[in-house]
């Protein structure tokens, strides 16, 4: 195992996620505040998911052409213009224009995310061994949405404490400093390969690649359906909650769902030997079923329930902690389904399909929410869970040339 180039890369995928989660909810808090209809709210971010679905797609094209370093070095250079770049803005601009501008620069830091996740996840593969493939890939994951959630709290701090532009600066001297330490640390080379990968093998995937993206589609259209736009709204309009208390509340969850997510190899007990008996295939099947049926009795109560809040909040919690089990598992099996050679090539086919799901969960955040409140996204996020249980039935077992071509440990 290289622990240096893994110390390096998972530091710079901490850096970018903890301004990636505050850039969200500042942006999601201010620009409600200033009137914002949750329609006009979905779509600031819709550019953000949509650029994602063509960035991973090349992206992965790019890290196996040229290395992951650059395409690392790309992403934070991209989210810290972003992040100056939505300074700029005043709230003397027209609606219009502040939407235009907005979108653009949420553009700009979809494609950062991409980059930095897609280089941040591959490069995971080429520098562990197989024996610590699952337990280090959740680590990363899970710390990465741990991360993400303290950003969450620490945008709305910051916003209440800065201002709108003071925060954007803190935030960019953060991935500023983190790409310092990527040109001048991490080696040159990492993931690039000798072979002039054509465009056409961007979309040339093995069956398994093909469904595990597909059912990941909806597990994240699942989540963003009721957590980007529905939740935080509700949390404002039905609860009267603060600034404070929504990305206090949105954080711990997310928090809480990074440290499961890393967990999950403990409570699995999962040994390398398990890769082959299909254990992590069982074990996708069945807690895609758990969700599905959570969510699915979580749309019926609170469609029905007087108590709401309670309802909401449990549900809310107990979601987080069975989607944390599918997430991990899923972030795995791409990894342990892909070849090294084509790790950057599956990676961002595998994300440019999680683009599409949370780019369509985004979208119909704001509509269901506007069309039927909390309870009608809860039944559309609960059609999405069914669906995503349904592809994983689907999932073939791993191959045993796919998990042993891994660098050694």
């Amino acid at each position: 195992m290289n622990l240096k180039t893994y110390i390096i890369v998972t530091g710079a995928y901490w850096a970018y996620t903890l301004t990636d989660g505050a850039l969200r909810m500042l942006v999601l808090l201010h620009f409600h505040d200033l009137g914002f209809s949750p329609l006009t709210l979905a779509a600031l971010f819709l550019p953000y998911e949509l650029v994602g679905v063509v960035t991973n797609l090349v992206g992965g094209w790019l890290g196996a052409r040229h290395g992951l370093n650059r395409t690392l070095v790309t992403g934070l250079g991209l989210q810290s213009v972003s992040l100056f770049g939505l300074s700029v803005r005043d709230d003397s601009w027209t609606l219009t224009s502040s939407v235009v501008f907005v979108m653009a620069l949420q553009a700009l830091s979809g494609v950062a995310k991409d980059l930095t996740k897609m280089s941040s996840k591959s490069a995971v593969k080429l520098v562990v061994g197989d024996g610590s493939l699952f337990r280090l890939v959740a680590l990363l994951t899970g710390s990465k949405n741990a991360l993400k959630g303290v950003g969450f709290f620490v945008g709305a701090g910051l916003l209440g404490w800065l201002g709108y532009r003071g925060a954007l600066y803190v935030l960019g001297a953060v991935v500023l400093l983190a790409l310092c330490v990527v040109l001048f640390l991490l080696d040159d080379d990492l993931g690039s390969t000798s072979t002039r990968t054509s465009l056409r093998a961007i979309f040339s995937k093995a069956e398994s690649i093909n469904r595990l993206s597909a059912a990941r589609v909806f597990l994240f259209g699942a989540r963003d359906i009721w957590f980007v736009v529905a939740l935080p709204v509700f949390f404002d309009e039905q609860l009267g909650w603060s600034f404070g208390q929504i990305g206090g509340f949105l954080a711990v969850w997310v928090i809480g769902y990074g440290v499961v997510q890393s967990l999950v190899p403990r409570v699995r007990g999962s040994r390398n030997a398990a890769v082959h008996s299909g254990q992590p295939i069982s074990d996708a099947k069945f807690w895609a079923l758990v969700l599905a049926l959570l969510t699915v009795g979580l749309a019926v109560l609170v469609g029905t329930e007087a108590v709401r809040p309670v309802v909401v909040i449990a549900g809310l919690l107990a979601f987080g902690v069975v989607f944390a089990f599918n997430s991990s598992l899923h972030s795995y099996l791409i990894l342990a389904y892909s070849r090294r050679s084509d790790v950057a090539l599956d990676v961002g086919f595998y994300y440019s399909a999680n683009a599409v799901g949370r780019l369509v969960g985004t979208g119909l955040s704001g509509l269901l929410f506007v069309a039927g409140g909390l309870t009608l996204a809860l039944v559309g996020s609960a059609a999405f869970t069914v669906c995503s249980w349904m592809l994983t039935l689907r999932l073939p077992p791993i191959a045993p040339a796919d998990s042993a071509d891994v660098a050694p440990s």
